[in-house]
Parts: C-alpha cells; sequence; structure tokens
C-alpha cells in the first residue's frame, strides 16, 4: 500500500523555499528550490511545484528534479521522496515588475541554502546561481528551520 500525507499548508501560493531528499540505489542527495518562476508573476505552492517536478512525460518541461536525479544515475520510479519547505517567505505579488523583486530577494536565498548544504557535507544536485547576495538575517532563518527539519548535525552558525 503506497500512500501520501501532507500538511494542507503546502496548497499556499507565494514564495517558499524547499529540499527534497531523495534516496535510491544506495546515496541521498538533496535538491534545492524555490518557487516563484522566473518568467511570470506566478509562484505557485510547494505541491504544485512538486507535481511539475515529478513529471516523467518526456515532454515535460518543468521537471528539472527528474532530469538532475537521472543524470545523478537514479530512477526516480525507484526513489524514496521527502519534501521540506519554508514559507510562503513573500506572498504571490499582482504584477510582474512586483514579483521580479520577491523572485530577486528569493533567488540568492535559494543559492545561499544550498551552498551551506554542500559545505555541510550533503550531495546538492541542480545548480544554483544566482550572484545577488542574500539577506543575511532571512538565510539565517531559513538555514536554522531546514537544518531543524532536515536533522543535519553541523557546526553553529
Amino acid at each position: 500500500m503506497l500512500t501520501l500525507q501532507f500538511d494542507g499548508n503546502l496548497l499556499g501560493r507565494g514564495f517558499w523555499l524547499y529540499v527534497w531528499r531523495v534516496s535510491g540505489s544506495g546515496k541521498t542527495v538533496l535538491y534545492v528550490g524555490r518557487t516563484g518562476d522566473s518568467s511570470s508573476r506566478f509562484a505557485a505552492s510547494p505541491f504544485n511545484r512538486a507535481g511539475q517536478h515529478l513529471d516523467l512525460r518526456p515532454s515535460a518541461q518543468a521537471n528539472m528534479l527528474t532530469r538532475q536525479l537521472r543524470s545523478s544515475g537514479l530512477e526516480p520510479e525507484t526513489c524514496q521522496f521527502e519534501l521540506f519547505a519554508h514559507g510562503p517567505l513573500f506572498d504571490e505579488q499582482s504584477s510582474l515588475e512586483l514579483h521580479r523583486v520577491y523572485r530577486d530577494k528569493v533567488a540568492p536565498l535559494e543559492t545561499g541554502l544550498a551552498e551551506w548544504l554542500k559545505q555541510n557535507g550533503h550531495i546538492v544536485i541542480g545548480t544554483h546561481g544566482s550572484r545577488l547576495e542574500p539577506d543575511a538575517e532571512l538565510l539565517k532563518e531559513c538555514i536554522e528551520e531546514f537544518r531543524a527539519a532536515l536533522d543535519i548535525l553541523t557546526q553553529p552558525l
């Protein structure tokens, strides 16, 4: 019997950070992402993004997690998945102009979180290339949330 259980708050739209912990073939990898498209004013829920990430159709366009897993030698159909999400950090915005302001706040947090996880010995798949500086206090808050949720034992910040 397969089950899926989740907190209804994952259905909330807005700007979120999330980490997938994926295990299969004797290894565990992490994938760090965010909601808040670069090409539109929409900021979907983590639940919505999960479905896009795991779309196995050959024609799928937004399934970066699936592609990264396969590039790492993992087949999604044989893996175990855990999704950890923090947010929404900011509400979904009504215009593309406002959306970009908040997208540009969350993208460097995504990069900072991915770098922190790598520095603490985790295999992080995917690319995280924001060149903007993250808000230091918000990044610290996000790291603390994920550290606790992922049961990561690390040196203090």
